[in-house]
Parts: C-alpha cells; sequence; structure tokens
C-alpha cells in the first residue's frame, strides 16, 4: 500500500460536548510522532468534531512528514451545521496543503447515519433500525437514503472545492451507493465479519477493478473474545447514558482477547495489501472515553469494547511510554510489524 494509516482522534463533539475532555499540544505531537516512529505509518487520518483541534493536529503530523486526511466528523448535525463545519475545515485543509504538505480532505463520515436528515431517528440506533429492521421494502429504502446522500454531498463537494485545490473524497458505508465521479478517492468503511468473510477479499478485489484509487477507513474490531466475528457490531455491547450518550458500562461480563483482535487486523492488513488498495487507516489509536479498568468491576472496563491500539488508563501513566496514559495492545505490535515491511 502507499499509504499506510492509522485514525487518530481529536474529539468527537455531540451536543457541544467532546469524548477527548484534554487536548494537550505536547501529547498530541508525541503521539503522531509515536504513530510515525513506532508504527511506521505514513499517513494518518485525523478525525474529530473541532475545526481547531483538527487544524493543530494537522499542522503537528504534517510537519513530521505524514500524509493528512483531514476529516471533519460531525455528529448529529443538520445539513447547514455541516456545510458550515465543511467549509471552515476546507479553508484550514488549503492553508495547510499550500504550505507543502500532503492533504486529502474528507467530506462526511458514515453521515446517513451519522446526522439527521437523511435517515429518520433521533440517533444511530434509531436510524440503523428504520433502515434494515423490516426486509419488506428495504432496497427501496436504501436506494431513497442513498439518493438524498448523493444530492448532499454534490452541494457538499462543490462547497469543499471553493476553498480546498487538494484531492477530495467521502468515507462511505458499504450500503451508501454513490456518485464516486466527483471524488479522487473511493473510500469505504470496510469491516469484515463472521457473515461476509468468504467473500470479503473478493469485494475488496471488486473495489480496486473500478479504476480509482481505493483508500480504506473504519477497519477494525474491539478487544473482546469473538469480537472480530461481529465487528461492525462489536460496540453493540455497551450500555450508554440516556442523557450524555456517555459509555458507561458494557452489557454483561467479557474475556478479554487482544490477540484475537491483532490477529483480526494483521489479516486485513494482509488482504488490503494483496488486492492493491492504495491507503488503509487502521480505526483507531485510542478511543479516550474507554479506559481500561483491570481491577475494578469487569463490565466497567470499557477498554474491552475499544478499537484502539493502545488502552487508555484513567489515572498516572503507562510504562511503555511513560508520561503518556495508555499502554499499547498486542494490535499495535502487529500493526507495526506489518508496516515495517
Amino acid at each position: 500500500m502507499r499509504g499506510k494509516g492509522m485514525t487518530y482522534e481529536t474529539g468527537f463533539v455531540r451536543n457541544g460536548r467532546s469524548s477527548r475532555p484534554s487536548f494537550e499540544p505536547e501529547v498530541v505531537r508525541r503521539e503522531l510522532a509515536i504513530i510515525r516512529d513506532d508504527l511506521h505509518c505514513t499517513a494518518v487520518h485525523l478525525v474529530g468534531g473541532d475545526p481547531e483541534r483538527l487544524d493543530l493536529a494537522a499542522q503537528w503530523a504534517a510537519e513530521l512528514g505524514l500524509e493528512v486526511w483531514f476529516s471533519p466528523y460531525p455528529l448529529d448535525a443538520t445539513e447547514d451545521e455541516m456545510l458550515a463545519l465543511f467549509a471552515d475545515c476546507a479553508t484550514r485543509a488549503e492553508r495547510l496543503r499550500a504550505g507543502g504538505a500532503n492533504v486529502v480532505f474528507v467530506t462526511g463520515v458514515e453521515l446517513s447515519v451519522m446526522v439527521h436528515g437523511f435517515i429518520p431517528g433521533a440517533d444511530t440506533n434509531e436510524r440503523l433500525g428504520w433502515l434494515f429492521a423490516d426486509p419488506d421494502g428495504r432496497a427501496e429504502r436504501i436506494a431513497e437514503v442513498s439518493k438524498r446522500l448523493d444530492v448532499f454531498l454534490d452541494t457538499a463537494v462543490r462547497l469543499v472545492r471553493q476553498h480546498f485545490y487538494g484531492p477530495v473524497t467521502y468515507a462511505a458505508i458499504q450500503y451508501e451507493q454513490l456518485d464516486w465521479s466527483r471524488f479522487d478517492f473511493v473510500t469505504m468503511e470496510l469491516i469484515r465479519s463472521a457473515a461476509v468473510a468468504d467473500i470479503f477479499q473478493a469485494g475488496v478485489r471488486t473495489l480496486v477493478s473500478q479504476g480509482k484509487p481505493v483508500a480504506i477507513t473504519g477497519f477494525g474490531t474491539a478487544t473482546w473474545r469473538g469480537a472480530g466475528d461481529v465487528a461492525p457490531r462489536s460496540l453493540e455491547v455497551v450500555e450508554y447514558d440516556p442523557e450524555t450518550g456517555d459509555p458507561v458500562r458494557l452489557d454483561g461480563e467479557y474475556e478479554r482477547d487482544e490477540a484475537g483482535q491483532a490477529a483480526y487486523v494483521r489479516e486485513l492488513l494482509e488482504i488490503f495489501d494483496a488486492e492493491g488498495v492504495d491507503s488503509a487507516f487502521v480505526f483507531l489509536f485510542a478511543l479516550c472515553n474507554y479506559p481500561h479498568r483491570p481491577d475494578g468491576e469487569p463490565r466497567l472496563d470499557l477498554d474491552l469494547a475499544s478499537f484502539g491500539m493502545v488502552k487508555v488508563l484513567e489515572h498516572g501513566s503507562g510504562t511503555a511510554y511513560p508520561g503518556l496514559n495508555w499502554e499499547p495492545k498486542e494490535v499495535f505490535a502487529a500493526v507495526a510489524e506489518h508496516y515495517s515491511r
């Protein structure tokens, strides 16, 4: 692959609250350097809802020589709010690109389920339920949702290209049927579950055969045993606060399986390499609001549901990288080994 990538969260913003309350410049710079030097990445997919944070992280990543995929990530936003966010971020991304950095602008991720207006429902679960629960008319519902999204993306991309003159893409869910001619990359959130394991590699091959460079984002799995079998749904073992949406506890007791998480990510990277994918971005370096709690109630160890390469500690620093509040998981070493080839 040309782009050996990692997704890095700058903070998902919902209802004015960030999933990453602390954003310390020295920590972010150091983590991005670790992504380059120890994980051997050449590109980073920066996601989040705060334009200022995205801008700062992008500048630091560019200084390290990483290719920057600048990715504003609206949650439960309206169309007008999204367009304002994209225009702001596109202006910032262009300043960086004009200064000599390699920058790709990502015009949203999984928008049909992440924001208002395309599918009925107050949140992601309600939207997916409406779309998939009843098989009768499902194909028609998917087609209508895709049409609405495609119309919006036409407007959004025209707006982005008024401010940003580099390559542009969108990170799509597999069912979203889009006109990719307006984009420079076909970018898919492509996660393998047991149900599609036998056709997954052929599906990747079909994507690549269409001729446009393919990027894969959003792939990975949680750290509980068996998560890889239901990988797109492996976060569903979490119970959330109904008012804030914050993760609270797991819905049962689960066994830690770092080796299984590592094997899953390694297998997908090998498939993407073999089939000629241009760039792949492992999801993700850390989920800051899913802390590792090894000594308490097992259901409170939210890291078991995290896709992160590292397990985030609530207190103190780790030993592998003193001063940083996390420890690498086995998947960290697996990604580093693959990307170092």
